[in-house]
């Protein structure tokens, strides 16, 4: 009984594990890309950071504001 215990604890700590390397490597390559993507802009067309973020808090407001309560 107990080894049956302790064989189910090991698999899913290991399917726990593989699940949460999964999601930090899907973070870190997200963060990867939207950095390369933000030095492009800056880079090429000489959009900085504040413009970005401004451009996405008005468009999620009018995205938020056109939702019917």
């Amino acid at each position: 009984m107990e080894l049956a215990v302790v064989i189910g604890a090991v698999i899913i700590s290991v399917l726990v594990f593989t699940w949460l390397i999964k999601i930090v490597k899907a973070t870190l390559k997200t963060a990867f890309m939207a950095a390369l993507i933000l030095l492009g802009l800056q880079i090429f067309f000489g959009i900085g950071p504040e413009v970005i973020w401004t451009t996405i808090r008005d468009f999620v407001g009018q995205q938020a504001t056109s939702i019917g309560r």
